[in-house]
């Protein structure tokens, strides 16, 4: 529910599993093989060692990525590109009641795993005005939103987007992409995603998702030992 604190009780897991995760990372470990090794000790289920692969980092990547973070206050005049799809299924797990998860690097990110099959829902105009009202409260100078070509009706959604911002009195272009994650890596403006590979590969990210769900009052869950 909006507004409810959610933590770590919410996953059904042994601190332990955490803890045990976090002393193999600091150790050197590769994140993923940590994760692997601890979830088949503790024989922890399918959902769980996806949860973890989202949310666990080093403390190095995690601390790099918050170092390229920027609030959405100094995008005044700037330009943005965003993200679609990740922005938008985001935002829409969350306004569905979906657990949506804080991040050692700070971001929020969901586990649906839906992006090839998405549809839109009855949610999408909520979550996509909650996104365009963000992006209104950040005062870009132009927004630039990029929705994967391959998905169906994506030229719709863009269009469909279009017609919002302008409403919106926001300057830009909404457009699908065959490759969706080349352009934003190379775009040299700055980018809104929760995606990491696209994070580590830019110099300057917004992460609109956890602004949208702060107007929203909806708090993502808190894994113990969690990057402060």
């Amino acid at each position: 529910m909006p507004g409810e604190e959610r933590d770590v009780a919410d996953m059904p897991v042994d601190d332990m599993a955490v803890n045990d995760i976090r002393y193999l990372l600091k150790r050197g470990y590769p994140r993923a093989s940590a994760i692997s090794y601890v979830c088949n000790h503790y024989r922890l289920d399918v959902n769980t060692r996806h949860v973890f692969g989202r949310v666990i980092y080093t403390e190095a990547l995690a601390q790099a990525r918050k170092n390229r973070t920027i609030e959405c206050n100094e995008l005044a005049g700037e330009e943005i590109w965003v993200d679609g799809y990740n922005v938008l299924i985001g935002v829409e797990s969350a306004l569905k009641g979906e657990l949506v998860y804080l991040c050692d690097d700070g971001f929020i990110r969901d586990t649906r795993g839906v992006f090839r099959n998405y549809r839109c829902s009855d949610v999408t105009v909520r979550a996509l005005d909650s996104i365009l009202e963000q992006l209104m409260h950040c005062a870009p100078g132009r927004v630039e939103f990029l929705f994967d070509a391959q998905i169906s009706k994506s030229g719709m959604l863009a269009k469909w987007v279009n017609d919002r911002m302008e409403k919106a009195g926001l300057t830009g272009n909404a457009r699908t992409s065959r490759h969706v994650d080349f352009d934003l890596k190379n775009c040299g403006k700055n980018v809104g995603t929760a995606d990491g590979n696209i994070i580590d590969a830019v110099n300057k990210v917004v992460n609109m998702q956890a602004g949208v769900l702060k107007e929203l009052s909806i708090n993502p869950v808190r894994i113990v030992g969690l990057l402060g």
